[in-house]
């Protein structure tokens, strides 16, 4: 089945009664009784299909995970309150049986960073990092530091650098180190990290997936091997995704092919047209045949289709005048985000890697004058001629 189908009918139409519902009710019961406690016992034991309590499952959850499971072609999900919290519990099931050890990708979103050294390394689990992009310097910092997990993104926050997916993949499992890959970017519509060799894929439920900026959830889809552990950690810590969130998310997916598709044209009409631009002075787009990662690019994405995700700078810019420029935008909304409907801007500087060190983002490629435009569905007409007049000012 294509993947246009599978987002509108996966999870959907389960028979509650004699009547199925088309679309997935909102159950909001906290628990589940039976007729006799001896299948509740059941239940809880897993020796049947049933729901007891809803922070181990909830109808409405598992019809969303079951959606998810099926577009990244994995073993089995979980739904989460937000992106960085599926993040952790992805990279506390990795490690259960595993040194406590993560090697991540140099270039990552800055809360990601964070999570890993101001969050996890207090606990006693340790991070390097890496060049993802650069396959034999990872199998020697694998080699070396035999981590228990590697940590990446199929395309790197903001600067959109990639790496070989198939070919780290392989390195990870011949140390049998555990392979997390945040797909938010890419989105199983043009890349499937697990069906690639890579272990469990994390998600940000809250953009492109959900699309409309009007939930916050987070996605961990695990293979069959870290699938049980990922649940036994869910069913204890609880960052389970409320049913509210996860119809909102689950109706929002119903269209997201057809947005995502939109997106990547408008995406590479507004790069080609800031490319042309007097007042840009760099653009990062994976269209680009200079791209550093051109060749990567091209074994992964299907051909036209790049993402939605654009970043740029400013032609001599500091943070004044890309506040200038900021301010004066009208149809592109100013907002930390990305993937919704609308066109967002954002400056890495102030928002998604505030809390690194200007070296830090030095080292990352995030330079005082660039900007990170998520491209929306609205005309790309309309989207460049806001950029042109908020640039020449």
């Amino acid at each position: 089945m294509k993947i246009h189908t599978q987002a509108v009918h996966a999870g959907d139409r389960k028979k509650a009664t004699d009547a199925v519902p088309v679309t997935t009710p909102i159950y909001t019961a906290a628990s589940f009784s039976y007729d006799d406690i001896e299948t509740t016992d059941r239940v809880f034991a897993h020796e049947v299909p049933g729901y007891a309590y809803s922070r181990y499952d909830n109808p409405t959850n598992h019809a969303l995970e079951e959606l998810l499971t099926t577009l990244e072609s994995g073993a089995g999900s979980l739904a989460c309150s937000t992106g960085m919290a599926a993040l952790q519990i992805a990279i506390l099931t990795a490690l259960l049986d595993r040194r406590k050890k993560v090697l991540a990708a140099t270039a990552l979103y800055g809360a990601t960073i964070n999570l890993l050294l101001k969050v996890m390394e207090p606990f006693g689990i340790e991070t390097s990092f890496v060049d993802i992009t650069d396959v034999a310097a990872v199998r020697a910092a694998i080699e070396a530091e035999r981590p228990g997990c590697v940590l990446m993104e199929t395309v790197s926050n903001p600067v959109l650098r990639v790496g070989p997916l198939a070919e780290l993949a392989a390195a990870c499992r011949e140390f049998n180190v555990a392979l997390i890959v945040d797909n938010t970017f890419a989105t199983p519509m043009l890349v499937r990290p697990l069906e690639l060799g890579a272990h469990m894929v994390v998600h940000s439920l809250t953009k492109y997936l959900s699309g409309h900026g009007d939930v916050m959830g987070g996605a961990v889809i695990a293979d069959e091997a870290h699938l049980p552990g990922l649940r036994q950690l869910s069913r204890t810590c609880g960052p389970t995704l409320g049913p509210f969130e996860c119809y909102l998310a689950m109706r929002g997916i119903k269209t997201f092919p057809l947005r995502m598709e939109r997106q990547c044209a408008n995406a590479a009409t507004v790069a080609k047209f800031l490319r042309s631009h007097s007042m840009v002075e760099r653009i990062f787009y994976l269209d680009d045949p200079a791209h550093l990662d051109a060749a990567t690019v091209g074994q992964l994405f299907p051909p036209g289709m790049f993402g939605a995700m654009v970043a740029f700078e400013l032609m001599g810019a500091g943070t004044p005048e890309v506040f200038a420029f900021m301010n004066r935008l009208r149809l592109v909304v100013k907002a930390t985000s990305l993937g919704d409907v609308h066109s967002m801007m954002l400056y890495p500087k102030m928002a998604s890697h505030r809390d690194l060190s200007p070296k830090q983002r030095e080292r990352m490629g995030i330079r005082d004058s660039l900007v990170r435009l998520s491209v929306g569905i609205e005309a790309a007409e309309d989207i460049c001629a806001d950029l042109d007049q908020a640039l020449r000012g």
